[in-house]
């Protein structure tokens, strides 16, 4: 029964926003997102000391509220997403660097597209189910069941099969199985869930990433193409793919994995900085963040 109170708000939420033209959805959203700023507190400092890694900047106390607003934002086209307005998500989507993908599922040795929070990655599964790239994506298991099936169901109503992380070890096996046959998976990779992850050294500070991108696209031959998502002003979102990610050579599997996650860190930094505002980080990601909370 734990469950069904925060389900039964997720259901309301989309029943709510549901209801609403995209515009006004649109709007919603980001207002709930700047109203969520003003009372943050903790929060707010904790994505200011993000941003200020980010950008070099001393004073990003207005992309903060652009980073709420962007994450308000994105809530609220999850809670409108229906099957009904797959056709008008896919329209409004641009890919820059497209033709990679497409090089890439050519050769046939598969795609890890790896990308950060950024944006509303829902709707580039959307998009690239659309080019005829399907993704099999990887999504971190909650502790609510019950919420967890709802988002599963909404990346099933965009054409994205999702498998979860903590449901028994055969996300990895899915995950290189889709990849041997040539498909595409998709990975959210700028945060290192697990705790076990390679150190990087990530907008000059180290801490760890996931390893799997790397991992699975070193063990298969599979193409790795590092992706962001962005939000246009208006409706719509623009996606950018970047050329296949060379893992540096080393005399070891481990040593390869781990030069390789660096040069992909050094790729989202890149990625990140054209947009911080649509950066949906809101968790500590550094060992300092830690510190400075405590």
């Amino acid at each position: 029964m734990k469950d069904w109170p925060l389900y039964l708000l997720y259901r309301a939420f989309s029943g709510l926003f549901g209801l609403l033209p995209e515009p006004l959805m649109r709007r919603f959203g980001e207002g709930m997102g700047r109203l969520a700023w003003r009372v943050a507190g903790g929060r707010r400092q904790l994505v200011e000391r993000h941003l200020r890694r980010a950008t070099g900047q001393d004073d990003v106390a207005e992309l903060s509220k652009a980073m709420f607003a962007s994450y308000g934002r994105y809530w609220a086209e999850v809670f409108w997403i229906r099957p009904r307005r797959k056709e008008q998500i896919v329209a409004g989507c641009t890919i820059e660097g497209e033709e990679h993908i497409h090089e890439a599922k050519a050769a046939g040795k598969g795609i890890v597209l790896a990308l950060p929070h950024m944006g509303n990655w829902e709707s580039a599964g959307a998009k690239a189910e659309a080019i005829g790239i399907p993704v099999l994506a990887a999504a971190e298991g909650l502790s609510n069941k019950k919420i967890v099936d709802w988002f599963v169901d909404v990346r099933r109503d965009l054409g994205i099969e999702t498998v979860i992380t903590g449901r028994g070890n055969r996300v990895m096996v899915a995950l290189a199985r889709r990849l041997k046959e040539g498909g595409a998976i998709a990975l959210v990779s700028d945060r290192d869930v697990s705790g076990r992850g390679v150190a990087v050294e990530f907008f000059g500070e180290r801490t760890t990433m996931p390893p799997g991108p790397v991992a699975l696209a070193e063990r298969s031959g599979a193409a790795l193409l590092p992706v962001a998502c962005y939000f246009e002003s208006g409706e719509g979102h623009r996606f950018v793919v970047r050329p296949p990610l060379e893992i540096p050579p080393a005399e070891s599997r481990e040593e390869r994995v781990a030069s390789g996650t660096q040069a992909f860190a050094a790729v989202l930094e890149e990625l990140i900085r054209q947009a911080p505002q649509d950066w949906h980080l809101f968790v500590p990601n550094w060992p300092s963040d830690k510190e400075a909370a405590s």
